[in-house]
């Protein structure tokens, strides 16, 4: 029925695939920061609340081999950002009460 269908089975919730997927738009940009997170402290089925990323984040993750693409493709956003660092674990905050995006942008006069 669903013919060439490839289910992939990574770990992450959509805060850390939307930083993932915002991490290669705002790459070797300076003063550019982004945070996304579950307010109660976990993202998906993971311990972690989310990822912040930055301008930095692609060139960091191609000095250690990783290939943001395959885990984007994969839906493995949590793997990807346990290598670079960037996860944000808070822990439980016993409040649920939706995600946040931040996108802080410094603007050099």
């Amino acid at each position: 029925m669903f013919q060439g269908l490839i289910l992939q089975h990574g770990k992450g919730g959509r805060n850390q695939e939307f930083a993932l997927a915002l991490a290669p738009q705002i790459a070797g940009r300076t003063g550019v920061v982004a945070l996304s997170a579950g307010t109660d402290g976990t993202d998906g089925p993971t311990d972690a609340a989310g990822a912040i990323v930055d301008g930095t984040t692609i060139a960091q993750a191609e000095t250690l081999g990783l290939d943001y693409r395959r885990y984007l493709a994969a839906n493995d956003a949590y793997r990807f950002f346990q290598n670079t660092g960037e996860l944000l674990f808070t822990g439980p905050t016993n409040t649920n009460v939706m995600d946040i995006r931040v996108i802080l942008v410094s603007v050099q006069r």
